[in-house]
């Protein structure tokens, strides 16, 4: 038996059965004893142990083993953003907010696996907060009734990667944890900013949640075993909502290694014990097919911006004015132009004058540096910050960071050491200009400050990664966005807000970017949907925020790329989350673990292997469904020849009503609904439709294409996004 319901004597058993596999390979129970570092006996039955090429090759072959998955490392994909989203204005909680219907999550419990927690953070104080959920089984402090769970798993990297592991303990030396642990179910606290800026009030999505802390991720790894032992523990100790904000750097190769990834797996089990997974879609973008974390079973988000930049000015001695970004307040006296000089210029001899571009630390020459403003390249694997350390080592004014050509448009505002400022490619290649036409350039670089209300938001992080998932084209990834741009949270006093070891200023709150940072804003929310829809399943409350989702920005026009180009539903999905319109969609698009099992012998996999899933209690049909039929938000007929109609199917979560479809095609492609009305008398009650889609042979060979399907009773509007791509 395995579960939540599990006795201490079933774990028991489970964990000899381990013993007794591995043993009848090796040779003996002791030395599978020796061997096994962890035994998965909660919700996952499984092991971890150390085997050489030989016996785990024999271990695949096992009649009993489902999958045997390689240790591998997964990377942590690195305030004002609740006001962004309607959920408060200007400190003021609006009556239709989400945060009363579900008074702010509480008793929810939202588990976090990431790179610890920094306990003394004010976003985890105890202050208001009841006594701790009786069906909570994890631990922490006895006394502690915010942050009632904190775990470290080590014993995977301690034999891949040793130097890792900074200790056995569940403190966060990073800040990327206790920065998305803050943000999905952090108190209400005022007066936060980072030296100054975005200061406000910060608070997590569900503020009234419980939280806890899973350490998987050391120095920015995790590894396949630790995730799985943080999966199995979060889903056992009680959490409602899981919070991944980590995953592989590359998308899986096809959807037979889906069970050699633990995150896939480990949000399998999780959502079978009725816990919503949410992940990260990944850090790769612009480029498409770059989303990882593309289960089904999991809400994959990515990252947009909000309505906030911290810019500053540059002023050129032709009297020409330049935007920039950072988070430097110096001031390098407004009266006074500085001569400005490119790094490539300031070489030591000991460096190349590609290196020195970069201003790597010790490659600039003092002498040609000192009293100057250094216009640095930006990359070259050195840490922004950093570079702004380097000019200031050698005795520079201020940095200007400059784009490249790839990194186009998308620009950080970093907590520099000096005056410094980054600014877009456009913007580089007219300082160049400028440098190339004087004798003498000059400038001056302005302090930052903090702008609100900046048009044409949200828009979609450059950085964040895009659809289509070629692992499972069959379903639309990323499913939605939120905040993932320069979002400020509980930060590690352990080190700097700007992960410089040399930085030695420390701060309670830091500002940091990537769909790590949007991530925990979905889990936020869902955390409150689970407070207020107790009921809902996970891919009801899925649903709800899908179909819910805004594709405008905050002008009315559609939301866009960062370099202005109209964005589609690969980088945002169904769009940027809309919390106050989820907790009432009127319909939502339902799915049971069974629907997924099915899903899964459409891929590919056997009634064997999902019979062992499933503790026995599913088969695969005779005939399994496309794998178009999954009852998904979203409709992705990602290889259409002339025609095809997928099926799907809504639940009533509102009041009784009569919706009707409307819908915009695909450019190129003939759609069909049918039927176009559907009646529900009573709460609960599902409908079934069919949608047809047929390409036109003048239009063919145009890649993916976008279009939208609406249901409505015109109170309610069930939005889903269409995609299709028309071969023949």
């Amino acid at each position: 038996m395995y579960g939540r319901d599990a006795s201490v004597e079933d774990h028991v058993r489970a964990t000899e059965s381990h013993h007794e596999l591995l043993g009848s390979v090796l040779g003996s129970k002791q030395m599978a004893r020796d061997t096994i570092f962890y035994s998965y006996t909660k919700n996952i039955n499984g092991f971890a142990a150390y085997l050489d090429d030989k016996v785990a090759t024999q271990m695949a072959r096992h009649p009993e083993v489902v999958t045997l998955m390689e240790s591998k490392m997964l990377k942590l994909h690195t305030t004002r953003s609740w006001d962004f989203m309607d959920m408060e204005r200007d400190g003021q909680i609006l009556p239709d907010s989400i945060w009363k219907h579900a008074k702010f999550g509480q008793n929810i419990i939202i588990a976090n696996l990431d790179s610890g927690v920094w306990p003394e953070s004010n976003s985890f104080s105890d202050e208001g907060m009841d006594e701790v959920p009786r069906r909570w089984k994890g631990s922490c402090s006895d006394s502690a009734k915010k942050l009632i769970g904190a775990k470290y798993f080590n014993r995977d990297m301690l034999l891949s990667n040793p130097a890792a592991v900074d200790g056995n303990w569940t403190r966060d030396t990073e800040g990327h944890g206790t920065h998305t642990l803050s943000t999905a179910g952090g108190c209400f606290v005022p007066r936060a900013s980072l030296f100054g800026y975005a200061n406000g009030t910060a608070k997590g999505g569900a503020p009234r949640a419980r939280v806890a802390a899973y350490k998987v991720c050391w120095s920015g790894e995790c590894a396949t075993a630790d995730v799985l032992a943080g999966f199995e523990s979060a889903v056992h100790d009680g959490a409602d909502v899981i919070s991944v904000s980590f995953g592989q750097d590359a998308p899986l190769a096809d959807a037979s290694s889906f069970f050699h990834e633990p995150v896939t797996l480990g949000s399998l089990h999780a959502t079978i014990h009725g816990a919503s997974v949410v992940c990260s879609a990944g850090n790769s973008g612009p480029f498409e097919d770059t989303v990882v974390n593309a289960a089904p079973w999991v809400t994959t988000v990515a990252a947009s911006t909000v309505d906030r930049d911290f810019p500053n000015q540059i002023t050129l001695g032709n009297s020409a004015h330049m935007k920039g970004m950072s988070l430097e307040s110096s001031d390098l006296h407004s009266d006074k132009l500085f001569p400005v000089i490119n790094a490539s210029s300031a070489a030591l001899a000991n460096c190349t004058a590609n290196l020195a571009s970069s201003c790597a630390m010790g490659c600039l020459d003092p002498g040609k540096v000192k009293g100057k403003i250094v216009v640095c390249v930006r990359g070259g694997d050195i840490p922004r910050v950093m570079k702004g350390m380097a000019v200031l080592s050698a005795g520079g004014a201020g940095m200007i960071l400059a784009n490249g050509e790839m990194d186009g448009n998308d620009v950080e505002a970093d907590p520099h050491v000096l005056p410094a400022t980054m600014i877009t490619y456009s913007e580089a290649v007219s300082l160049y200009k400028y440098m190339a036409s004087s004798s003498e350039p000059v400038a001056n670089i302005s302090p930052s400050k903090t702008e609100l209300g900046v048009k044409n938001s949200p828009s979609m992080a450059a950085f964040s990664s895009r659809g289509p998932s070629g692992t499972l084209p069959y379903v639309l990834k990323p499913d939605i966005a939120a905040p993932g741009v320069d979002i400020l949270a509980a930060f590690t006093e352990y080190v700097s807000p700007t992960e410089v070891a040399a930085d030695k200023r420390r701060s309670e709150y830091a500002i940091m970017s990537g769909t790590s940072m949007a991530c925990p804003h979905v889990s936020g929310v869902i955390g409150l949907l689970k407070a207020a829809r107790p009921e809902w399943s996970p891919a009801a409350m899925r649903s709800a925020i899908m179909t819910t989702a805004r594709t405008q920005d905050n002008t009315g026009a559609p939301m866009r790329e960062q370099d202005g180009k109209e964005a589609t539903a690969f980088a945002y999905g169904a769009g940027n989350v809309h919390p106050n319109r989820a907790v009432d969609p009127g319909l939502v698009y339902d799915v049971t673990p069974n629907d997924y099992f099915t899903f899964l012998c459409s891929l590919g996999f056997t009634t064997k292997d999902l019979s062992r899933l499933s503790a026995g209690k599913f088969a695969c049909p005779a005939k399994p469904p496309p794998m178009e039929d999954l009852n998904y938000p979203s409709i992705v007929v990602p290889a259409l020849r002339h025609t095809m109609t997928v099926k799907r199917r809504l639940k009533n979560v509102g009041r009784f009503g009569t919706y009707r479809a409307s819908w915009r095609a695909p450019f190129g492609i003939n759609m069909t609904v049918d039927p176009t009305v559907l009646v529900f008398q009573k709460a609960g009650e599902e409908k079934e439709f069919k949608v047809t889609v047929a390409s036109q042979k003048d239009k063919l060979g145009r890649g993916y294409l976008f279009g939208k399907l609406v249901w409505s009773d015109g109170v309610h509007y069930v939005r889903s996004p269409v995609v299709v791509n028309a071969l023949d």
